[in-house]
């Protein structure tokens, strides 16, 4: 039996990176090899997914996720991932840093669609449950979402840049909640990052859940899934249709 049930749900709220789009791994290969480092995309996707349980302790200390120094932070684990882990490391971090605020934007970066996720809204909204994205971004979430056909599936896009409130604060959840007509207590949001998205959505009254796709995340005290497909799957399969 899955952790929520359809019945009792109306909205489902949805963080954007990592959890329908991530970074594209070929091109962040292609920064790293002009450092002289050789991975793969595949192994670069383990090590930035296991960065994530230190990136979230590093905001919960009241960092922005959008901030420059925790974009550093974030490369610095994903190094320490790929055991590219020198005296130099943290220099490197800073230079891929600079090197891709200036010459990627966005909306290209953070382009390379999650396996599943198109099946997975499209299956969410034809169950009738209102779909809003609610993302730390910088004004570009709902342009770079709609160059990858997934706004047909989206009933609105809640950017942090525009509104003017960062996750964890409550107030863009309660501003998505205005916007998808829906209750905190029939609402859940769907995130990547423990103090992010789980303690912003909790304080907003919402129902939270944590992506974990290789079980990273060891003692967190709220429900996890591997992606969203396979939670949107367990949900109606064994939640049922109100």
């Amino acid at each position: 039996m899955p952790p929520f049930r359809r019945a009792d749900l109306d909205a489902i709220f949805l963080d954007a990176g990592n959890t329908l789009i991530t970074l594209d791994h070929a091109l962040l290969c292609g920064a790293l090899e002009a450092e002289g480092i050789r991975t793969t995309p595949v192994r670069l996707a383990r090590a930035e997914a296991a960065a994530r349980p230190a990136v979230s302790r590093f905001l919960g200390g009241s960092g922005s996720s959008e901030g420059r120094d925790t974009f550093v932070f974030y490369v610095r684990r994903i190094l320490a991932g790929l055991g590219t882990d020198g005296p130099d490391a943290d220099g490197l971090a800073s230079r891929l840093v600079t090197t891709l605020r200036r010459d990627v934007p966005t909306q290209r970066l953070w382009s390379q669609l999650l396996p599943g996720v198109e099946e997975a809204l499209r299956t969410l909204r034809d169950a009738g449950l209102t779909l809003v994205v609610v993302s730390n971004s910088d004004g570009t979430v709902e342009e770079g979402l709609a160059r990858l056909g997934l706004c047909a599936d989206l009933h609105a896009v809640v950017d942090s840049a525009v509104v003017g409130a960062e996750k964890p604060d409550p107030a863009i959840f309660r501003h998505a909640l205005t916007v998808a007509g829906a209750r905190p207590e029939r609402t859940l949001h769907v995130g990547d990052l423990y103090s992010v998205d789980v303690v912003g959505a909790r304080a907003a009254g919402l129902h939270a859940l944590l992506l974990d796709p290789y079980g990273d995340w060891d003692g967190v005290d709220c429900a996890r899934a591997s992606d969203l497909g396979s939670f949107a799957r367990a949900l109606l399969d064994g939640g049922g249709r109100s």
